[in-house]
Parts: C-alpha cells; structure tokens; sequence
C-alpha cells in the first residue's frame, strides 16, 4: 500500500506540532528577574517589578499572601520589558506570591509564581493610621478585620486572573485542533490520490 509523499509529510509535521509543542516555549521571551527575587526576604514593599527578555504587553501582576488575600494597587504599569505593580502596604510578616502573566513579543503567554518572604516589618502606628470614630476597638481587632477587606476590594482582580487562565487553554486547543486537522487532510489527499 504506498502512501502519497505529501500525505506523509503532512503526517509528519501534525506529528511534530503535537510532540513539539512544550520544545519551542524553550524559545519565547522570558523572566530575566524581579524585584523581590525568587525566596527573597525582605522587611517592606511599595512595588513589585518584573524584567522580561525582550518587550511584553498585558501584564497582569497579583501579590497574595498566604492567606490568599491581595495586596496589589492599582494595574500594572509596562515599560518596554519592564513591569512594575504598586503594592498595597504596609506588608505583615508572612509568605507572600507574586503571580504575573505577560504577552510576549511572539504573542504567547508568559505565567509564573514568585515566592517571597516579608521579615522584620515595622508596624504602623496608631497615630500614622487614620480610622474613624472607631479606632478605639483592639488592634488586633483592625488586622483581623483588615485583610478581608483588601480581598473584597480586589475580587475584579481575581476576576481577571481566573478569566487570564482560562484564556491559555483554547490556545493550545486549536494547536491541537490545527495538528488533527492536519492530519485528516493528509489523510484524505492520500485517499483521494489513491481514487485517480
């Protein structure tokens, strides 16, 4: 039974797109460094800031503790390959997660976690704090009180993270889609070659 060679050749890329596809994000841009770096220890936080190999776009940048509470400010700001993000602070003692995803200048996605530790920070003040009327309650009362509030103003946020993932599936659904569909064309050239 002889086979077309352009029925093989299509075989074999539909073959390589689907193997390959972990080899060439070996190629993409990627994290140079960040600020905190990967299991740093640092005492206080006003910004996290991300380094890429080369220009990116849409950045989406979350610190959460490990409480899962967020501590960003605002949106990400994009300097070329540079992305920095305010920090909502100041930050307790604790294990903290720098969460980013970034398009790349290729078009792909660029996602990742950054662990880091906050050690030795100073904690405010009464004075420096100003709260209402109601500031007579414990201390411990307000921090108990204060981290709920902070995840309840970013769930948007949280939003765009869960909806950010979502968006890298179907990518590499229709590689796999594209690679089938490959192979079924291959398929029916062969066939069709087999007719006449």
């Amino acid at each position: 039974m002889k086979r077309s060679p352009l029925a093989a050749l299509t075989a074999i890329l539909a073959a390589l797109l689907v193997s390959g596809t972990a080899a060439p994000a070996l190629a993409h841009d990627a994290l140079k460094s960040s600020s905190p770096a990967k299991g740093a220890e640092v005492k206080a936080l006003d910004e996290v800031r991300l380094e890429f190999s080369a220009t990116v776009r849409l950045p989406f940048v979350i610190v959460r503790g490990a409480d899962d509470a967020q501590h960003q400010r605002g949106k990400p700001q994009v300097d070329g390959a540079v992305v920095t993000q305010a920090v909502e602070g100041p930050l307790p003692d604790g294990k903290y997660t720098i969460a980013y995803r970034v398009v790349s200048s290729d078009g792909h996605p660029i996602e990742g976690e950054i662990p880091f530790k906050v050690e030795g920070a100073e904690t405010p003040s009464p004075s420096s704090s100003p709260p209402p009327s109601s500031s007579p309650p414990p201390s411990s009362a307000e921090a108990s009180a204060s981290p709920p509030a902070q995840a309840g103003a970013t769930t948007p946020a949280a939003d765009q993270a869960s909806a950010a993932q979502q968006a890298t599936f179907p990518v590499w659904l229709i590689i796999v889609i594209g690679a089938l569909v490959g192979i079924g064309i291959g398929f029916l050239l062969s066939a069709r070659r087999k007719k006449l």
